[in-house]
């Protein structure tokens, strides 16, 4: 008995968790209305029809049919192509860099990786867009000078859309991995080079595994920035470009693109992304939690 009294809360207790969640009720007013009130509107408009004929509207799902065929389903198939393939490389390059600066255990090294990394992760949009074409275009400056037209490249395709994508996702990826590398214990390797383990053999047993979770959570993430990204390709390829891309459907739609009486396909394509994204995260939030637990 006096084990159950001990174990039930107080009324200080719980007087200090009611307190705790009236605290988050502007936080949770500001979600709703920031994040709310745009996604109600989106599904509302997604879901609504007008009749090309007689201008009545009504409630179905011909926008979204018409989101998910022919142009628009082409363009989220390459969207999600590319911002996949952008995740695989980012993750790749930017764990190796990462590591690199994590062994050299030199402030001179770090901090200013870091520092770039932070201020190159959020370098994007038309300048981004402007200093690529400036450098890599038709007319770009290295193109020119080591006659890259002459041997197959173009800024304006899958793979110099690719590129571009890696400048702002590989520093993103250092910033991410980072506090992971440093959470590897210096007592597992202790521990392995003592059992005789080589260092591939502690990175494939040890390393890797608990890194996993976080290398996830960073490809992760790495899809979601590169997936909604707009400005950028917007003003490198522009709304007829050879790559196409659903952000920029989305944006020929909303200039009036589209079929008479499917005047709010673009909602129905912004919800598709909105869907496409909700599983992202759906994905990293488990992986960001497991992978604090076991660097904790």
């Amino acid at each position: 008995m006096t084990a159950l009294l001990d174990s039930e809360p107080t009324p200080t207790a719980s007087r200090r968790r009611e307190r705790g969640w009236l605290a988050t009720v502007p936080l949770l007013a500001f979600i709703g209305f920031a994040f709310g009130l745009p996604l109600g509107a989106i599904v509302h408009a997604a879901f609504r029809v007008k009749d090309p004929e007689t201008k009545q509207v009504s409630f179905g799902t011909s926008n979204l049919s018409a989101s998910l065929q022919d142009a628009y389903l082409n363009a989220l198939r390459s969207s999600i192509e590319i911002s996949a393939t952008v995740a695989v490389l980012g993750v790749i390059c930017g764990t190796l860099l990462a590591q690199a600066v994590v062994s050299s255990r030199s402030p001179w090294l770090r901090e200013p990786v870091l520092t770039a990394s932070g201020v190159l992760a959020n370098f994007g949009g038309v300048p981004l867009a402007f200093a690529w074409v400036a450098t890599l275009g038709n007319a770009g400056m290295l193109t020119d000078l080591f006659d890259l037209t002459e041997r197959g490249w173009s800024l304006y395709s899958f793979t110099g859309l690719t590129v571009a994508y890696l400048y702002f996702s590989i520093p993103l990826m250092i910033l991410t991995i980072t506090p992971a590398l440093d959470g590897l214990r210096p007592q597992w390797r202790e521990a392995a080079q003592n059992s005789g383990a080589s260092t591939w053999q502690f990175w494939r047993h040890v390393g890797i595994p608990v890194l996993t979770p976080s290398l996830l959570g960073g490809g992760v993430l790495l899809f979601g920035a590169s997936f909604a990204a707009h400005a950028t390709a917007a003003a490198m390829l522009g709304t007829g470009s050879a790559v196409p891309l659903i952000t920029l459907k989305i944006a020929a739609a909303l200039g009036g693109d589209v079929l008479v009486g499917q005047e709010n396909v673009a909602f129905a394509m912004s919800l598709d992304m909105i869907l496409v994204v909700a599983v992202v995260m759906a994905i990293y939030l488990p992986l960001q939690r497991r992978s604090s637990r076991w660097l904790a």
